[in-house]
């Protein structure tokens, strides 16, 4: 029975050149997205809580960077408010975060679903 020219037939077993650019898209989109990546970490995002009583800046990469309290935030008696002020301003920086890597990934289509190619 003769061989027919199927998917591997006269390519000397190398690659076929729509797999080849398909290759070239996803290195060009890895490439893309470790620089949105980059450029997200070097941003820093802000968010306050209790009226600007407290204000927090997280890095893109998730540091917190600094925290700020304004004066009477600082009540002896209440310091669990105080506690729960904070834990509402970093939450809210780091919700700022994944809304920003949601959005670079969303622009990059995602790597995963390269021309239905998983990889």
């Amino acid at each position: 029975m003769a061989k027919r020219g199927g998917y591997m037939g006269g390519m000397g077993g190398g690659m076929p050149g729509n797999m080849k650019n398909l290759m070239k898209q996803a290195q060009k989109m890895q490439r893309e997205m470790e620089e949105a990546q980059a450029n997200l970490s070097e941003q820093e995002f802000k968010a306050t809580a209790g009226g600007n009583a407290v204000e927090v800046t997280v890095s893109g990469d998730k540091e917190v960077k600094a925290v700020k309290i304004a004066p009477e935030a600082v009540d002896p008696d209440d310091v669990e408010m105080l506690q729960d002020l904070i834990v509402a301003a970093v939450n809210g920086a780091m919700n700022q975060v994944d809304e920003a890597q949601k959005k670079v990934m969303g622009a990059a289509g995602g790597l995963g679903s390269l021309g239905g190619m998983p990889f």
